[in-house]
């Protein structure tokens, strides 16, 4: 069924629906206005927190201008990094400032002169030759003056200084300067060149020293520290670890066996030489003595008991006596002893498996004197095994001249008990 409505009807409806729209737009109007007004104080504490600023619950202040402008500068200067604090932190004082704030000033910068004469050879002065070359012949013996540097660390209050015999051999003067920049003249006590250790002394007295560690107590792994004037540089200080210990002379290509080297990675530079090779505690550990042509990270230190042993015998003798019983040595290995029993025409039976076989013995040595053989293996010392040549010769170093050294040996198929009474190692004993 249909509805039908009048034209006078259907215009008060549409008149209705007019008003009816206007209402609700603007009702819609209202809304937006009131969801904007509860947005804006939310945008507004959201840029707050953002941008830092504190938020005071109790009242609502405005900041000034000049407050904007102070706290813009704040922020300015804490994000610049060369504003930092100039006062140490702990990241800047570790135990190497400590170590370096306590042995600088007993560590000094050696520089030494020697003059050299060139001689002019015999032929120049035959006539045949002088009336070729005329004026171009040197008449005299050419002089020239060559210079050094090392270093070196006090160890009397009373101007004794230790370093290396290398730093200081041969030198007509001898100049020590200090960490406060003071120089004086030095004279050296003695130096021995078996060991490569010196002693200088300086006419000064109440000087800071070094603390002396334990040779003993170092260890592979442990911290070093060096403090020298590598190429000159003055108070050079570098940094490593130590890398072995009683490293021995032939793995160096030195020619005396006498010291059992602490190898270190801590740079070590020609001018080092003399001067000494911490740890962390700042106790010398060992003189830096050597490094190895080419090679990177790799140092050498004399261990400073042995270091120590000597200079006490160059300050009170001048020199130094190496205990010397007259061998050739080899260690003893399965290899070497194959081939031994297995050469034609032989007597020699070789039992042992390791230890320390005889090769010579020079006639009328300590050790000819306690009847010791060639073909005969030590294999122990004073009680102590042995299996290495470098061990028996820092063992008879240790005993000192004249002291009793027992020695067990193999002799063929029994064991020999023999003391042998080291003697003072001829000048010009290999």
């Amino acid at each position: 069924m249909k509805r039908i409505r009048s034209k006078k009807n259907q215009k008060f409806i549409n008149l209705k629906i007019d008003e009816l729209d206007k209402k609700i737009n603007i009702g819609k109007i209202s809304e937006k206005k009131s969801i904007t007004h509860l947005l804006l104080p939310l945008i507004g504490v959201g840029i707050a927190f953002l941008s830092g600023c504190s938020i005071n619950s109790s009242r609502n202040v405005q900041p000034s201008r000049e407050t904007d402008t102070a706290n813009a500068q704040a922020v300015q200067e804490s994000a610049t990094p060369n504003n930092r604090p100039l006062t140490p932190t702990p990241e800047d004082n570790n135990f190497v400032v400590a170590v370096v704030n306590k042995v600088e000033p007993a560590v000094v910068q050696i520089n030494t002169a020697r003059t050299v004469r060139t001689q002019v050879p015999e032929i120049f002065n035959d006539p045949f030759y002088q009336r070729f070359f005329g004026q171009r012949v040197p008449a005299q013996p050419q002089e020239r003056v060559e210079r050094g540097v090392g270093s070196g660390f006090v160890i009397n209050s009373n101007g004794q200084i230790l370093t290396n015999a290398h730093v200081v051999n041969n030198a007509d003067t001898v100049t020590v300067s200090f960490s406060n920049g003071r120089t004086v003249e030095g004279k050296v006590l003695g130096q021995d060149t078996v060991t490569d250790v010196a002693v200088v002394q300086v006419p000064v007295n109440n000087l800071p020293t070094v603390e002396l560690a334990k040779s003993q107590q170092v260890k592979p792994g442990q911290w070093a520290i060096a403090i020298g004037n590598p190429l000159g540089l003055q108070e050079t200080v570098t940094v490593g670890v130590v890398s072995a210990t009683d490293r021995s002379i032939s793995d160096i290509g030195a020619s005396n066996n006498r010291v059992g080297y602490i190898q270190t990675d801590a740079a070590i530079n020609p001018g080092n030489s003399g001067g000494p090779l911490l740890n962390a505690r700042g106790q010398v550990i060992g003189v830096n003595t050597a490094i190895i042509q080419g090679a990177q990270g790799i140092g050498f230190a004399i261990p400073i008991d042995t270091a120590q042993r000597i200079a006490q015998q160059l300050i009170t003798q001048g020199k130094v006596e190496h205990p010397f019983i007259g061998i050739q040595m080899v260690s003893l290995t399965p290899e070497l002893k194959q081939r031994i029993n297995s050469l034609p025409n032989s007597n020699v039976r070789m039992q042992a498996d390791q230890g320390i076989l005889i090769v010579r013995v020079l006639p009328g040595s300590p050790a000819d004197k306690a009847g010791i053989r060639p073909g005969d293996v030590i294999q122990q010392i004073n009680n102590q095994s042995v299996t290495t040549a470098d061990t028996v010769q820092q063992i008879i170093d240790k005993s000192g001249v004249g002291a009793n050294v027992q020695m067990q040996l193999q002799r063929s198929d029994r064991t020999v008990q023999v003391t042998v009474q080291p003697g003072p190692r001829p000048a010009n004993a290999q």
